[in-house]
């Protein structure tokens, strides 16, 4: 595995880490494969039981947990590699698994970034941290599963809001909300995920399973439609004029010139 993506073992917790904090941990192909490698490896570990996913945030002035997709790499024509086939977006939202996984939140979760969180089973996070789906503001489509699950999460007033401001919720609101099971203080989400691992690992693993297969198949029974409904989205957003300008002025950080076309 490449050191973009690490992975290491606590008695029976998987940590894996995204490790570009100098892009903001933003996903390119790499980081979808690593992704996707660690949850093989924590899959395949009978001695493993439950993950916890985490971010490098060293040397940010504002900690960012993900930024999302790598734009750059979209806007060079890469976006293809972004995700797996086993796994869709970052190798991980869509990935069939037993094993439950903690998302540990240490900054902002935003656009690919938030989606990898809501494809965690609970999310740990610090009060610093926030969570948005930004794509509106770029011209693109929030394509890997965020549209349904937020609203599924949090509620769908609360949900739309965020999803057609792009403006992010803040740690405190998303705990009131119940996308947050737990809060830290800046510097201590990974203790506090690995209390709440050592909980679940204190049950039988067997039972656990099963009982996360149960809630996530009652959660999830029109996905298959939605999925489709969003791709689609995708598609007409990604053919419009306004893709490119949306790309180009994230990269030149200048405020984009939208057309509607």
């Amino acid at each position: 595995m490449s050191d973009i993506v690490l992975y290491e073992t606590r008695d029976r917790v998987a940590i894996i880490t995204l490790n570009r904090p100098e892009a903001r941990n933003a996903v390119n192909g790499s980081v979808a494969a690593g992704i996707e490698s660690a949850i093989d490896r924590l899959e395949a570990d009978d001695e493993v039981w439950v993950g916890i996913l985490a971010a490098n945030i060293e040397g940010q002035t504002r900690p960012v947990f993900c930024a999302g997709a790598d734009l750059k790499a979209i806007n060079s024509g890469e976006g293809g590699s972004l995700g797996t086939e086993r796994g869709g977006f970052g190798g991980f939202v869509y990935r069939e698994r037993k094993k439950p996984i903690i998302a540990a939140v240490d900054g902002l979760a935003t656009a690919g970034g938030c989606e990898l969180i809501l494809a965690a089973d609970l999310v740990v996070a610090t009060t610093r941290s926030a969570f948005g789906l930004a794509e509106v503001k770029r011209n693109l489509v929030a394509g890997a599963g965020g549209l349904f699950r937020l609203p599924r999460a949090i509620g769908q007033a609360a949900a739309m809001e965020a999803i057609l401001t792009g403006e992010p919720i803040p740690a405190a609101r998303a705990y009131e909300l119940g996308l947050v099971s737990r809060l830290a203080e800046p510097g201590a989400v990974m203790d506090e995920a690995l209390a709440l691992a050592a909980q679940i690992t204190a049950c039988a693993p067997m039972a656990v399973w099963e009982s996360r297969a149960v809630v996530l198949a009652a959660a999830s029974a029109d996905d298959p439609t939605l999925v489709r409904m969003t791709n689609d989205a995708i598609r007409r957003v990604m053919t419009s004029d306004d893709i490119k300008e949306g790309l180009t002025a994230f990269i030149e950080k200048r405020t984009p010139n939208w057309t509607g076309h």
